[in-house]
């Protein structure tokens, strides 16, 4: 009899999971499910209507000195889509000024505290240049406080606290050393400086006329096609991928699983063998609280931040310039947004688009917005967000014409927080789910948050199912 796995979530993770499973045991049958009405999760297609643009209104790019996500791209054939940015140079606001983003960092961290000049005082930098560091501790802190106490409160408000908002939309002395910044934590563990941390991590110099591999990468046509094509090669292996159903709840059998979907009118039931729970934290925690009541307990003490991302084309015929592929706004200078990126500086596919937009050539941008505890920004209709979007882009001196249309995309609880602690609730979910035989959890909650790491956190879900008893 052929065994049956069921994948409850469509996001990334759990499509890279089903990829895995049926790419290492094409014997097995495969479902996915998904409660949304579309499969990518975070990664997802847009619509400016009015200048008829698709656009990514979810994540945009990969890390591109990580394998997953590249490697995933060719296993589809999207390989010769694959771009990079046309630029990697970046501004800061700071003080009301754009500066521009200082470079050999660690998530701001500098290598040398030099090169943060351009954006602190003499005082702050003469404090950033004499590291304090303390004794060797096992035990975790926060990014935030370990900066500020090594470095100064300076460089964690205006350097490390933008970037690290743009990746976890959450707050430097909230999140977790160990689990967002291993090269920190080691340094904070082994009683090494942070600035000599950063120098180990950070890429070497490759010398006089030798670029830098590129960070980041992206596809020709917009990343929203790499779920889609996912789904599409999935279903040529026999996958079946069922959108707008909800599983309600996961019980086990003397065989395996039973699952109950749909609503409670009219509930439907699915078996199987093994299972993978590639959802957030909330309904994984639900799932999972009679099954590993200790990983349905952990989980749900996971927090989430909301946020939006607001996308403008703005007409070219204003002769505007932006500088670089975008900007950074630490919550130091008051604005509500994070974060700007000038999408058709930073992709040429988007450039070329938006010349031959209709009723005329527009250049686009996208903003983002939210942080963990800072919802109420995101309580304004569309109409006021994009009005707030605009008026904080041009306080911080950039030349913005009034927007030719406009796309505002809200995620709600969007991002898992990784808190003080997060790496030991992480052992605890998955000691507790190793427990079950033919179980698994993938997803941003774990390893990262960002598109490989989840591909990663996928594919090892496969794995653990595929290697349970019933599987050998």
């Amino acid at each position: 009899m052929t065994a049956r796995v069921v994948v409850i979530g469509g996001g990334i993770s759990g499509l890279s999971a089903a990829w895995a499973l049926v790419t290492a045991r094409p014997d097995l049958d495969v479902t996915v499910i998904e409660g949304a009405s579309h499969v990518g999760g975070k990664i997802r297609r847009g619509w400016l209507s009015r200048v008829e643009l698709p656009v990514d209104v979810g994540a945009e790019s990969v890390l591109a000195r990580r394998p997953e996500a590249l490697d995933l791209m060719a296993d589809v054939g999207l390989d010769d889509e694959v771009v990079h940015p046309r630029t990697a140079s970046a501004s800061l606001v700071n003080r009301g000024a754009l500066r521009p983003l200082p470079t050999g960092t660690l998530m701001g961290i500098p290598a040398d505290p030099a090169r943060l000049a351009p954006v602190l005082t003499d005082d702050e930098l003469r404090r950033a240049s004499h590291e304090r560091v303390g004794e060797a501790s096992a035990e975790d802190v926060s990014i935030g406080d370990l900066v500020a106490e090594r470095l100064g409160d300076a460089v964690v408000d205006r350097v490390v606290e933008p970037l690290l908002g743009g990746v976890y939309a959450g707050h430097a002395r909230r999140i977790s050393a160990a689990a967002a910044l291993p090269a920190a934590f080691a340094a904070h563990r082994d009683g090494v400086g942070l600035t000599e941390a950063a120098r180990r991590a950070l890429p070497g110099d490759r010398g006089p006329g030798q670029e830098q591999p590129p960070v980041f990468a992206g596809l020709s046509s917009g990343l929203y096609r790499l779920p889609a094509r996912l789904v599409a090669e999935l279903g040529r292996r026999g996958v079946r991928v069922r959108t707008g159903v909800t599983v309600r709840a996961l019980e086990r059998t003397a065989s395996g699983f039973r699952l109950v979907c749909g609503s409670a009118a009219d509930p439907q039931t699915l078996t199987a063998e093994g299972v993978v729970v590639a959802v957030p934290p909330a309904p994984a925690a639900r799932l999972l609280a009679d099954l590993a009541p200790v990983a349905g307990r952990v989980l749900g003490e996971v927090q989430t931040a909301s946020m939006a991302i607001v996308t403008l084309a703005v007409p070219l015929s204003s002769g505007f310039g932006w500088p670089g592929s975008g900007v950074l706004v630490p919550p130091v200078e008051g604005l509500s947004i994070k974060a700007a990126t000038f999408s058709s500086q930073k992709w040429d596919w988007v450039r070329e688009r938006g010349t031959h937009a209709a009723p005329g050539p527009v250049a686009l941008l996208r903003t983002s917005l939210g942080r963990q505890g800072e919802e109420a920004v995101l309580q304004r209709d569309d109409a006021d967000l994009v009005d707030l979007v605009v008026s904080d882009l041009r306080a911080i001196g950039l030349a913005l014409p009034d927007p030719a249309d406009s796309l505002v995309q809200r995620w709600g609880g969007g991002l898992p927080q990784y808190a003080v602690g997060h790496r030991d609730r992480v052992a605890a979910v998955r000691a507790a789910v190793a427990d079950v035989p033919g179980l698994a959890v993938a997803g941003a909650t774990y390893d990262g948050v960002g598109i490989p790491a989840c591909i990663a956190s996928g594919r090892a879900a496969a794995e653990q199912v595929a290697a349970s008893q019933w599987a050998a």
